[in-house]
C-alpha cells in the first residue's frame, strides 16, 4: 500500500464548463476558446470527464462523481484547488484567488466524505479571502505524504501566511520556491509543474531558475529513495507535470493526458513504467483551462467506514 497514491478520488462533471477569462491574468497555460464554440466545447468537457471517470472506475479506482449545473462556474471541473483529504480523517477547505471560482466549494461534496469515510475534523481556511490571502489547495501545493513536505510555488495562488498556517496544522515542512516560464512569468500552480509518486517524481526543475534551489527540491524528493525525472519547459507545457500516481487493486497507475503521455522519453516511461502503468485519458478540451488531468481529481486519503451488517428484526433475534 502507499500513502502516496490514492485508491479513490472525487471528480466534477460540468455542464458548462470553459476557459475563464478572470484566470487567464496569471495563467499562461490557458487558451483562448471563441464565443461561438461555447456550446461545443461544454459539451465536449462533459463527454471528457465522463470518459476519464469511467476509465479510473474500470482500472478499479473508486471515482465519486458530481454533476455541476451552475452555468457561473466555469472551471468546477477542477476540485482539487478548493478541498483536500488527509490521513486521520481531515478535510481541508481553501481560500481561492478568482472570486468566480469561490463558489465551487460544495457541501454535499464534504457531507459525501463524511457518509463514506472517516472524518474527524473539516479545517475550513476560506474565511482568509476577505484578508487577501489564499492557497489553492493541491494546485498550490504538491503534498509528499512520504516525508511530509509541501512543495509550493510562490504565486498569486499561494500565500507564504497560509501555507505556514496549513502546514503546522497538518503538519507538513513547506519547501518554497520560484518557478516561471521562459519570459519570467510565474508559473501559476505548482502542480503544473510536479508530480509525487511513491518512486519516482516527475518535476519541472529547468523552470526553477535558482541553481541552489533546485538543487534542494531535487534532493528532499529523492529522499525517500525515489528517482527524479526533470521534465523540460515544453513537456511541463504539455502537462507531463499534471499527472497523480493512483491505487488499483491490481497495482499502482500513473493517470494524465495523452498529450502528457505523449511527451515523455522512452527513458522517463521506462523508470516510471519500473512500479506504474501509463494510464494515457483524453482531455484536450479540458486542457484548454489552463489544467490538465491532476487538477480534475481530488484524491481521497481518508479511511473507507467499513460496512455495517444488515439490522436484524428483534422478533428474529428472539425467534419469535
Amino acid at each position: 500500500m502507499s500513502v502516496q497514491a490514492p485508491s479513490a478520488v472525487v471528480m466534477i462533471r460540468p455542464r458548462h464548463f470553459t476557459p475563464n477569462p478572470e484566470t487567464a491574468l496569471d495563467n499562461a497555460f490557458q487558451t483562448v476558446v471563441r464565443p461561438e464554440r461555447a456550446g461545443e466545447v461544454a459539451a465536449a468537457a462533459y463527454d471528457e470527464v465522463t470518459r476519464v471517470a469511467e476509465r479510473l472506475a474500470q482500472e478499479g479506482v473508486t471515482v465519486h462523481l458530481f454533476d455541476d449545473d451552475d452555468p457561473t462556474r466555469a472551471d468546477s471541473v477542477f476540485p482539487n484547488n478548493w478541498f483536500s483529504t488527509h490521513a486521520g480523517g481531515r478535510i481541508a477547505v481553501y481560500p481561492m484567488y478568482a472570486p468566480s471560482r469561490r463558489t465551487e466549494r460544495r457541501a454535499d461534496v464534504v457531507e459525501l466524505l463524511k457518509s463514506q469515510y472517516r472524518v474527524q475534523d473539516v479545517v475550513d481556511y476560506s474565511g482568509l479571502e476577505y484578508d487577501g490571502q489564499y492557497l489553492e489547495g493541491t494546485g498550490a501545493m504538491v503534498l509528499d505524504h512520504v516525508v511530509r513536505v509541501a512543495y509550493t510555488a510562490r504565486s498569486n495562488r499561494a500565500d507564504p501566511i497560509v501555507l505556514e498556517r496549513f502546514c503546522t496544522q497538518f503538519g507538513y515542512e513547506p519547501m518554497v520556491f520560484d518557478a516561471t516560464e521562459d519570459d519570467g512569468t510565474a508559473v501559476y500552480h505548482t502542480n503544473v509543474l510536479m508530480c509525487i509518486g511513491t518512486s519516482f517524481a516527475l518535476v519541472g526543475l529547468e523552470m526553477i531558475r535558482d541553481e541552489r534551489r533546485r538543487a534542494q527540491v531535487a534532493e528532499s524528493l529523492a529522499e525517500p529513495g525515489r528517482e527524479v525525472l526533470a521534465l523540460t519547459s515544453a513537456q511541463v507545457r504539455d502537462f507531463a507535470g499534471n499527472a497523480i500516481e493512483l491505487r488499483t487493486p491490481s497495482g499502482r497507475v500513473l493517470a494524465l493526458s495523452t498529450r502528457a503521455a505523449a511527451s515523455l522519453t522512452p527513458e522517463q516511461r521506462a523508470v516510471i513504467e519500473q512500479t506504474c502503468r501509463i494510464v494515457p485519458l483524453e482531455v484536450p478540451t479540458i486542457e484548454h483551462a489552463g489544467g490538465s488531468l491532476r487538477c480534475m481529481v481530488a484524491g481521497v486519503h481518508l479511511t473507507r467506514r467499513p460496512v455495517l451488517a444488515p439490522v436484524v428484526a428483534e422478533e428474529a433475534v428472539l425467534g419469535g
